[in-house]
């Protein structure tokens, strides 16, 4: 982790593979996804949480189902959270079965690499970098503005503006403080 302002990490796209372009995944791929996204978040929905990523990991044979949350009133996940979230989202899981082999769920905070979702997401951290990829940009830069659905990025001093929802967003660096 680099909270060093002057650092511009915009200049070495190739060095970071988080600036890189994704293969597109496949129609099934994303349905899948989008199916595993909904459960979890249907199961933790009454919880005052968010899902905000889901991802599907293979550590040794065992598939991983890895789920990101945040809390609705934008207070610290803490580990009751976790806790509560997981059994929660296990006996959802449990009931609707949808991955066909054995699998783990495994339940984070969003940490260094927050996902940035929506426009709320990108308020709370303006000043800071973001990486985004997608409408055929991949930067690392600080989020300068968000009016609507509209976020301003300072790439190299020429502002770049995307609307949320298409291009991937996350944050590149640690606040100084919980936002």
């Amino acid at each position: 982790m680099n909270n060093n302002a002057a650092d511009n990490t915009s200049d070495h796209l190739a060095d970071n593979p988080y600036d890189q372009p994704l293969a597109p995944a496949t129609a099934s791929q994303k349905a899948a996804h989008q199916n595993l996204q909904a459960i979890a978040q249907a199961a933790v929905d009454h919880l005052g949480l968010e899902v905000l990523e889901v991802q599907m990991q293979n550590m040794g044979g065992q598939p991983i189902v890895l789920i990101r949350i945040d809390r609705l009133d934008e207070q610290p996940v803490t580990m009751s959270d976790l806790t509560t979230a997981s059994r929660a989202a296990e006996a959802e899981f449990d009931r609707l079965d949808p991955i066909a082999s054995e699998y783990r769920l495994e339940f984070e905070s969003p940490g260094a690499k927050r996902p940035l979702n929506t426009a709320r997401h990108f308020e709370r951290m303006v000043g800071l970098k973001a990486r985004v990829r997608g409408e055929g940009h991949a930067f690392t830069a600080p989020i300068k503005s968000v009016d609507g659905n509209q976020v301003t990025f300072d790439v190299a001093g020429s502002d770049v503006t995307l609307t949320v929802g298409t291009f991937q967003g996350n944050l590149a660096e640690f606040p100084d403080r919980h936002r």
